[in-house]
């Protein structure tokens, strides 16, 4: 069965698209770039907002907390990615780290959501009320992790009650048996659909054709 979206009721989800994560330069970036290259990370997430865009889907930011001077530092349990975080100042505030990749910027209109502060785009943000006022059903989580923010936020989503996209192509992870977890053994058990970047363009080109 093709896939068929509603831009009307279509979110593509831009998770953490920082400079630390997806530039030359980047403080993770050294540790992700094995598999971004391999997977053509920033051409497809490129390709996955411009053809949303260009279908009418809603494009939303979705960012992780900005490090600040005493985050965590006095949370009786942080979790281990927080600890990594206020140890290497991942997405400092005020750093270039901590802006958006230039690549991907908000463009008037779309909605930039309050920062999360583990994994989950949804936990503890604005993320479920902007969807349900702008009347979205589907979502896209794409950008990174692929084990850790966007499984959670594609968790949570389908709790939610949300139809919930991966698209294997459009995201990373630090080792190649992290992305098989997320997409052949996690994925399964939570997405409706499992996708390329290729497959989804083709359905959002669909809307139009």
């Amino acid at each position: 069965m093709p896939l068929t979206y509603d831009p009307r009721r279509t979110a593509v989800l831009l998770v953490d698209p920082y400079n630390d994560f997806l530039s030359e330069g980047g403080k993770i970036w050294p540790r992700l770039a094995p598999v971004a290259q391999k997977v053509n990370l920033l051409e497809h997430l490129h390709a996955v907002v411009s053809s949303a865009r260009e279908a009418g889907v809603r494009v939303v930011f979705v960012p992780h907390r900005r490090w600040e001077q005493g985050d965590y530092e006095s949370w009786d349990h942080p979790n281990p990615t927080q600890l990594s975080i206020m140890e290497r100042h991942s997405f400092a505030r005020g750093t270039w780290g901590g802006e958006f990749h230039p690549d991907f910027q908000p463009l008037p209109g779309e909605t930039v959501i309050q920062e999360h502060w583990g994994q989950s785009g949804f936990a503890n943000t604005d993320l479920d009320s902007q969807l349900k006022q702008h009347g979205i059903s589907h979502v896209v989580p794409i950008g990174l992790l692929a084990n850790t923010c966007i499984e959670s936020t594609g968790r949570y989503a389908m709790e939610l009650g949300y139809h919930v996209t991966l698209v294997r192509d459009a995201t990373a992870a630090f080792l190649p048996a992290m992305m098989q977890a997320a997409h052949d053994l996690n994925g399964p058990t939570y997405a409706h659909t499992i996708t390329t970047t290729t497959e989804l363009i083709a359905a959002f080109r669909a809307v139009n054709a």
